[in-house]
């Protein structure tokens, strides 16, 4: 058995070899708290968790640490411009977070530190580089001298003399434009803090290899983020925690986009979509399948349309699980193992698509089984189809979904009717789009109104109609 991933430094799939044996340590970068999280946030969460839990699965013991950024420039922007202290900003959206990572099932770290609470690792590592010659003070900034450090770039493999490096307010004295801020002198209505070069508040990039050091030393296995990242965060982490004397991670992960009409989602461009808004509308475990299901370097195309195609395809494997807890009398635990095929998957890179189609099989061969009134046979598939479901967060008498000390058969029952009405209104919501096509407005009219009088709401949307229930 071994775990291949592929590895962003070496532009290639590599053998997985942890630095100890049977232990794995992965630093992933988390949120800048300035907003509350988008779909797109918490998809690099969800692809993390996956990966932890395989290793889990494989036996290793993981240490999994994923940082807040609770001080940056966007933070203090909003500070100013709603006229709130940036903690209560930082901390009001950091708990926004940790709602929608367990709203969609994410595994809590093992560690979550905050930046601003490692300001005195931040000026050790900062006096080591200026020992070194990798870094200088000028005007109560300290920059990294880039051209002290050969490697620069290795990861997104630019040329230095092409570099455009982005610069912030204030960045005055540096020696070169292309050297980048770790410490950014004191400026009016700024929160600070004391260091030998004056007071300041930490740069973006050296928060995290900072605390990379201090939670899991001088070398770890893997560092994981967001495809925007590469450049110029994870670059300048390198060049920090390299300069600085560590050999830092061993592999690279990243993770691709969640887009709309093929733009990364993002605040800026006013097109994200709020994990709190959305769980009001879809289901948690149908977000987490929609969000998970994908290969982590592929990018999803957000559309209504293909959420629903989800939540279709995650009734099918829950209506399947209800069916058998129903033959069986009760609920049927995992298998011990998962099926080969499923491993073989997973193995390869975290290949959930072909580890999914693995389930999807699975399903079909229990339907099957039922048919046959082969209660054995659908029983075996059923545990099968729970150890897979379980790797993958996804399984809905897991007591996450489920809920503690609940009836775990009557939910599952109650979330495979769920999708049963789903394409049964889906029908009827055709019927409805017909006769508008044909321009047959009462016949739409009344088919609306009938559904309304079953407690159904029926909004019309530039995707389509979609239904929530109402009050009856």
């Amino acid at each position: 058995m071994t775990i291949r991933l592929y590895d962003t430094s070496a532009r290639q799939i590599r053998d997985f070899d942890p630095i100890t044996p049977g232990c794995v340590s992965i630093y992933l970068c988390g949120a800048t708290v300035q907003a509350a999280p988008h779909i797109g946030h918490i998809r690099s969460g969800l692809n993390f968790d996956i990966m932890r839990r395989w290793f889990e699965y494989r036996g290793y013991a993981v240490t999994f640490i994923r940082n807040v950024t609770d001080i940056d420039d966007k933070i203090i922007a909003k500070s100013a411009d709603q006229g709130r202290p940036w903690w209560s900003i930082g901390y009001e959206n950091e708990r926004a977070f940790n709602d929608g990572y367990h709203a969609l099932g994410c595994l809590p770290p093992t560690y979550e530190p905050r930046a601003t609470g490692h300001v005195t690792e931040m000026v050790e590592m900062m006096r080591g580089l200026i020992e070194r010659g990798h870094a200088y003070e000028a005007d109560g900034n300290v920059y990294f001298d880039v051209r002290s450090f050969p490697e620069y770039l290795r990861l997104s493999n630019q040329e230095l003399d092409n570099l455009l490096q982005p610069s912030g307010e204030g960045e005055t004295g540096k020696r070169d434009p292309r050297d980048f801020a770790m410490w950014k002198s004191a400026k009016p209505g700024e929160p600070t803090w004391e260091t030998p070069w004056g007071r300041g508040r930490p740069g973006w990039h050296l928060e995290c290899s900072a605390m990379a050091h201090k939670y899991l030393g001088s070398e770890f296995d893997i560092h994981g983020g967001g495809l925007d990242l590469i450049f110029p965060h994870h670059e300048n982490e390198i060049a920090q925690a390299k300069a600085f004397g560590d050999a830092f991670a061993r592999y690279w992960v990243h993770n691709a986009w969640v887009t709309m009409s093929g733009e990364k989602m993002s605040k800026s461009l006013g097109n994200s979509v709020l994990v709190s808004e959305m769980v009001k509308h879809w289901r948690p475990i149908v977000l987490r399948y929609y969000l998970g299901t994908p290969h982590y370097r592929s990018m999803i195309e957000y559309s209504e349309e293909a959420l629903r195609e989800a939540e279709s395809a995650f009734a099918r494997i829950e209506g399947f699980v209800q069916r058998v807890v129903e033959k069986a009398g009760g609920v049927v635990e995992p298998a011990a193992d998962v099926p080969p095929a499923f491993a073989d998957a997973m193995d390869d890179d975290l290949g959930v698509p072909q580890a999914l189609a693995v389930v999807h099989t699975t399903v079909r061969q229990g339907n099957s089984a039922l048919a046959a009134d082969d209660k054995e046979a659908a029983v075996a598939r059923l545990a099968e189809v729970r150890a897979m479901l379980g790797v993958l967060g996804l399984d809905p008498l897991d007591a996450h979904w489920s809920g503690e000390g609940g009836d775990r058969g009557e939910t599952v029952l109650t979330q495979s009717v769920h999708g049963v009405v789903d394409s049964l209104v889906g029908l009827v919501l055709q019927q409805r789009e017909s006769a508008r096509a044909r321009k047959d407005w009462a016949t739409a009219d009344a088919i609306r109104d009938q559904l309304n009088q079953s407690g159904l709401v029926i909004e019309d949307g530039p995707d389509g109609p979609r239904w929530t229930l109402g009050t009856r």
